[in-house]
Protein backbone atom coordinates (compact mmCIF):
# COMPACT_ATOMS: atom_id res chain seq x y z
CA UNK A 1 0.00 0.00 0.00
CA UNK A 2 1.08 3.33 -0.37
CA UNK A 3 1.70 6.31 1.70
CA UNK A 4 1.37 10.38 1.70
CA UNK A 5 4.47 12.34 2.90
CA UNK A 6 5.51 15.91 3.34
CA UNK A 7 8.40 18.14 4.06
CA UNK A 8 9.48 22.00 4.17
CA UNK A 9 12.52 23.24 2.80
CA UNK A 10 13.40 26.59 3.79
CA UNK A 11 15.54 28.44 0.91
CA UNK A 12 15.93 31.72 2.83
CA UNK A 13 18.20 29.69 5.52
CA UNK A 14 19.45 26.50 3.53
CA UNK A 15 17.81 24.52 6.01
CA UNK A 16 14.52 22.33 6.73
CA UNK A 17 11.28 24.04 7.92
CA UNK A 18 11.15 22.75 11.65
CA UNK A 19 7.79 24.14 13.44
CA UNK A 20 5.82 24.30 10.04
CA UNK A 21 2.02 23.94 10.97
CA UNK A 22 -0.03 22.05 8.31
CA UNK A 23 -3.33 20.74 7.30
CA UNK A 24 -4.24 17.89 4.54
CA UNK A 25 -7.59 18.03 3.35
CA UNK A 26 -9.41 15.18 1.47
CA UNK A 27 -11.60 17.99 -1.25
CA UNK A 28 -14.81 16.19 -2.79
CA UNK A 29 -17.73 17.57 -4.02
CA UNK A 30 -19.26 18.58 -1.11
CA UNK A 31 -16.59 20.83 -0.20
CA UNK A 32 -13.30 19.99 2.12
CA UNK A 33 -12.88 17.61 4.78
CA UNK A 34 -9.84 18.19 7.37
CA UNK A 35 -7.91 14.91 7.70
CA UNK A 36 -4.79 15.42 9.30
CA UNK A 37 -2.74 18.36 11.19
CA UNK A 38 0.67 17.82 12.00
CA UNK A 39 3.47 20.14 12.98
CA UNK A 40 7.07 19.87 10.94
CA UNK A 41 10.08 18.05 13.22
CA UNK A 42 13.51 19.36 13.11
CA UNK A 43 14.15 17.69 9.66
CA UNK A 44 11.01 19.56 7.81
CA UNK A 45 8.86 16.29 8.04
CA UNK A 46 6.73 15.19 9.86
CA UNK A 47 7.00 12.22 12.18
CA UNK A 48 4.67 9.42 10.36
CA UNK A 49 3.45 9.78 6.87
CA UNK A 50 0.40 11.74 6.57
CA UNK A 51 -2.07 9.04 5.49
CA UNK A 52 -0.50 5.69 4.64
CA UNK A 53 -1.98 2.67 4.16
CA UNK A 54 -5.80 1.99 3.67
CA UNK A 55 -6.44 5.56 4.43
CA UNK A 56 -4.84 6.65 1.22
CA UNK A 57 -7.47 6.95 -1.16
CA UNK A 58 -7.60 7.83 -4.92
CA UNK A 59 -8.69 11.32 -4.83
CA UNK A 60 -8.32 15.23 -4.46
CA UNK A 61 -6.33 16.61 -1.64
CA UNK A 62 -5.32 19.86 -0.57
CA UNK A 63 -1.55 20.80 1.93
CA UNK A 64 -2.23 23.65 3.69
CA UNK A 65 1.06 25.31 4.96
CA UNK A 66 1.07 28.38 7.45
CA UNK A 67 5.08 29.46 5.89
CA UNK A 68 3.95 32.82 7.05
CA UNK A 69 3.78 31.97 10.56
CA UNK A 70 6.77 30.15 10.14
CA UNK A 71 8.93 32.92 8.49
CA UNK A 72 7.56 35.70 11.23
CA UNK A 73 8.28 33.03 14.23
CA UNK A 74 12.03 33.00 12.36
CA UNK A 75 12.11 37.06 12.81
CA UNK A 76 11.79 37.33 9.07
CA UNK A 77 10.81 40.99 7.90
CA UNK A 78 7.55 40.46 6.59
CA UNK A 79 5.27 42.82 4.86
CA UNK A 80 1.94 43.42 6.18
CA UNK A 81 0.08 42.12 4.45
CA UNK A 82 2.46 38.87 3.96
CA UNK A 83 3.35 38.15 0.03
CA UNK A 84 3.40 34.12 0.86
CA UNK A 85 1.50 33.46 3.73
CA UNK A 86 -0.59 29.87 3.89
CA UNK A 87 0.60 28.04 0.60
CA UNK A 88 -2.36 25.64 -0.39
CA UNK A 89 -0.90 23.09 -2.48
CA UNK A 90 -3.94 21.02 -4.53
CA UNK A 91 -2.65 17.73 -5.79
CA UNK A 92 -4.36 14.35 -6.51
CA UNK A 93 -3.72 10.67 -5.66
CA UNK A 94 -4.01 8.74 -9.27
CA UNK A 95 -3.17 5.06 -7.72
CA UNK A 96 -3.40 5.04 -4.18
CA UNK A 97 -0.52 1.86 -4.10
CA UNK A 98 1.89 4.45 -4.99
CA UNK A 99 3.84 6.43 -3.20
CA UNK A 100 3.31 10.11 -3.31
CA UNK A 101 6.02 12.89 -1.43
CA UNK A 102 4.64 16.25 -1.95
CA UNK A 103 7.47 18.42 -0.37
CA UNK A 104 7.67 22.50 -0.30
CA UNK A 105 10.11 24.57 -0.89
CA UNK A 106 9.48 28.16 0.17
CA UNK A 107 11.04 31.80 0.92
CA UNK A 108 9.07 34.84 1.87
CA UNK A 109 8.72 35.70 -1.74
CA UNK A 110 8.37 32.74 -3.09
CA UNK A 111 7.59 28.57 -3.13
CA UNK A 112 7.20 25.50 -5.46
CA UNK A 113 6.99 21.82 -5.33
CA UNK A 114 6.95 18.94 -6.91
CA UNK A 115 6.07 15.36 -6.67
CA UNK A 116 8.71 12.69 -5.20
CA UNK A 117 8.28 8.99 -4.28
Amino acid sequence: MGKLSTHVLDITKGKPGAGVKLALYAVGPGGKTLLKQAVTNSDGRCDEPLLAGEALQVGKYELVFAAGDYFAAQGEPLPEPRFVDEVVIAFGIADASQNYHVPLVVSPWAYSTYRGS
